[in-house]
């Protein structure tokens, strides 16, 4: 490839004025559309074949009030009040009754002083929630749908209560600001490469490469998430990726560029032996970590592949800037690239053996020692891998001024930390069985109600409700409340032990077939999934990652090594 990138480099370094306006204009414009477009990012878990996507499936056909699951409104009265206080109930009702209005998104709304809702009332009147299910599930729900339903609400803090959102609706309003974070990983590369390259302009060179590139990446991003369902925490992860990778190979260029001015070439030929060599390098570099992201499509996995291709997107735009927009803007600063020098700090590049030569050399002279001592250190630190726990963090890690987690810390306070991620059982039935008065009315169906005891029973579960019957009587859903959080290993235990254990003995003989969903369950089937995955996913990406390398060296020893 070095003739190419020769080519190529030469071709920008000549057409400086051309090119890097060019990455500037695309830049803008695609911050501006993604901007104007908004922010649509969805957390569904898809998983073909799960039990949980079963129990999904089945609810969208049999309950598709309840298939997106239930968004709480909880609400919380001043201290020594009570939620029963006529001017509080006024303003729940009212509420209720406006969201129960909007029949283009709202499938129901349940006041906790409804006939229904008695479970919706804390033990002690000062915390409740409205059940609020919603007919679009979180992949179509946009940003500025979910800030219209949570406006709804408004009149509760009029009347002096404390609400939040929950569910999936208060989770699209609700983002981590990593800007902060963001910023001190910039600073600190800001401090590295001025200590590194000794003068501010070189410094600079590698931050505007990556930074470029993040915000092309990051745009293209999210318009992605208008068309695919696109989690909320790829941007944050292809943000971290981004940066490093960006600065990271815009530094290879940059060190061969000045080391070869140092010995006296001149400036539009270094720059354009500087891309077709560590040009090089970038590219192999970064094709390999676009493979090994990419090659997460084999999981089978969505939401996982997802996160994969859009941090490939991300890697790919860095490997094009430091290729394209960095050599157009080396050869616009051209020898000016060594202004502003830090006093006290002189670089020049010294071909005699320093610190990490004689290192190299140690290690070469005593390979056998060196192997085994690496082996060692290596053994150490992958022991953690055998206690390895996978698992979905949930809005209880999110920033407590956020809609999400306030709602979190409200529900747990009023009912208990469970609430915040029920398990829903879906049963097909054999028989019919009949509901109270349509599908969202429990039933009493004595088969039913020997199942819920049996639930209620189960070691972990804290409560389980009525059972509902949809309007053929064919199937039935229970929501269960875990006693422990939904990211907690005891509630991935009690999901196993309702499928493995307690739901086949439950229905054993009656021909009847139940799954556990909700997505709760879906993130531990996920994190199941994964788990079973990764041999396979690891095994590709290190066989890829041969074939190209073998491509870069033309050897088959260094691919290995």
């Amino acid at each position: 490839m070095t003739g190419p990138l020769y080519r190529l480099g030469s071709f920008c370094v000549r057409r400086r004025w051309v090119v890097a306006p060019l990455w500037l204009v695309l830049a803008i414009a695609l911050v501006v559309v993604s901007a104007s477009a908004g922010t649509n990012t969805s957390d569904n878990v898809s998983l073909p074949g799960a039990d949980s996507q079963r129990a999904t499936d089945f609810l969208a056909t049999n309950f598709p009030a309840q298939a997106n699951g239930m968004n709480p409104i909880s609400i919380t009265a001043p201290t020594g009040k009570q939620l029963s206080e006529s001017s509080f109930k006024t303003a729940i009702a009212n509420v209720t009754k406006a969201y129960a209005s909007d029949t283009a998104q709202v499938s129901s709304a349940i006041s906790p002083f409804d006939q229904q809702g008695a479970a919706q009332l804390s033990t002690d009147g000062t915390r409740g929630y409205i059940a609020l299910q919603l007919k679009q599930n979180g992949g179509d729900l946009t940003e500025d749908e979910a800030h219209a339903l949570i406006d709804k609400a408004k009149p509760l803090g009029a009347a002096g209560l404390t609400y939040a959102a929950g569910g999936y609706l208060g989770q699209k309003v609700s983002k981590a600001h990593n800007e902060s974070s963001e910023a001190i990983g910039l600073l600190a590369a800001v401090v590295i490469l001025l200590f590194t390259f000794g003068t501010v302009v070189a410094m600079g060179l590698p931050i505007l490469t990556a930074i470029f590139g993040l915000a092309i990446g990051l745009s293209v991003i999210g318009l992605l998430g208008h068309v695919v369902d696109v989690p909320s925490t790829a941007p944050a992860l292809a943000t971290m990726i981004g940066l490093g990778v960006g600065i990271d190979y815009a530094l290879f260029v940059i060190t061969r560029h000045r080391h070869q001015l140092q010995e006296g070439m001149a400036c539009d030929e270094s720059i354009a032996r500087a891309i077709a060599t560590s040009g090089g390098a970038v590219v192999f570099a970064g094709g390999t970590v676009i493979i090994a992201l990419v090659s997460l499509l084999l999981a089978g996995i969505p939401i996982v592949t997802t996160l994969g291709y859009t941090a490939g997107i991300v890697v790919l735009v860095a490997v094009l800037g430091s290729i394209m927009f960095l050599p157009a803007v080396l050869g616009i600063v051209g020898l000016r690239i060594n202004a502003l020098k830090l006093p006290g700090l002189s670089h020049h590049h010294d071909p005699r053996p320093h610190g990490w030569a004689r290192w190299a050399r140690w290690v070469a002279d005593r390979p056998w020692p060196a192997v085994l001592a690496a082996v060692v250190v290596l053994a150490v630190l992958t022991i953690p891998i055998l206690h390895l726990e996978l698992g979905q963090s949930n809005t209880g890690a999110l920033p407590k001024d956020t809609n999400a987690r306030s709602s979190y810390d409200q529900m747990t306070k009023g009912f208990g930390v469970g609430s915040n991620g029920p398990i829903l059982v879906t049963v097909k039935l054999a028989s019919k069985a009949t509901p109270a008065s349509g599908s969202s009315s429990p039933s009493s169906d004595a088969g039913l109600q020997s199942l819920r005891a049996t639930l209620a029973g189960t070691s972990g579960v804290q409560s389980v409700s009525q059972p509902l019957v949809d309007a053929a009587g064919t199937g039935a859903v229970f929501t269960v409340q875990s006693k422990n959080a939904p990211s907690d290993d005891a509630t991935a235990r009690l999901v196993h032990d309702l499928r493995d254990t307690v739901l086949p003995q439950a229905t054993k003989g009656k021909g009847e077939t139940a799954d556990v969903g909700g997505l709760t369950a879906g993130y531990i089937d996920l994190a199941d999934a994964i788990s079973r995955k990764l041999p396979l996913v690891i095994g590709i990406v290190l066989a890829l990652s041969f074939v190209l390398l073998l491509l870069a060296f033309r050897s088959v020893l260094v691919p290995i090594k």
